[in-house]
């Protein structure tokens, strides 16, 4: 008999994983601009229907509450940066993520806070299923937790877009 030996294990390579603040550092001056566009795109989106930016064409009939601002200056950097992962690196379509990872979270995160900020009584989907007392009663007492809801949906949403960047990036 032929003096026969067993196959090798494969050898692994590994590959240092890529941080999620590498990735960032590693973004072009286009994503950068992407991500600063959407953020004041979201500040104007967001803070002129629901005057947090005192405007003439809209109205609030309950002041801005202490919260709002912050809530919103937070949720338009995450929206920035969400949005900015859609611009490509470069010109090959192997570098950019799949647009379904984070896309329909960063949807709901936007739209929750969104309604986080609004008026309570202004909302007319609020307005019309818990009338003006029942707005403020229940709606207006739930709107923190809806801003907190909202940030957390955005920061998923980019923690699964940059995912997609890291591993392009660790390849």
């Amino acid at each position: 008999m032929a003096n026969v030996r067993p196959p090798e294990a494969p050898t692994q390579i590994t590959v240092p994983s890529a941080s999620i603040r590498s990735v960032l550092r590693g973004w072009p001056p286009s994503r950068w601009a992407a991500a600063a566009g959407g953020a004041v795109g979201t500040i104007l989106v967001v803070g002129l229907p629901t005057v947090l930016i005192p405007n003439s064409v809209f109205a609030r009939a309950v002041p801005v509450t202490w919260w709002a601002w912050p809530t919103l200056i937070v949720t338009a950097v995450l929206a920035g940066l969400v949005g900015a992962t859609y611009v490509r690196r470069g010109s090959t379509s192997a570098e950019a993520p799949s647009a379904s990872h984070g896309s329909k979270a960063g949807m709901a995160g936007g739209l929750l806070s969104y309604f986080a900020v609004g008026c309570p009584v202004c909302n007319k989907i609020a307005l019309l299923a818990l009338g003006y007392s029942g707005a403020l009663r229940w709606f207006a007492p739930a709107q923190p937790f809806l801003a907190l809801l909202g940030i957390g949906l955005l920061a998923y949403a980019l923690h699964r877009r940059l995912r997609g960047d890291m591993a392009c990036v660790s390849r």
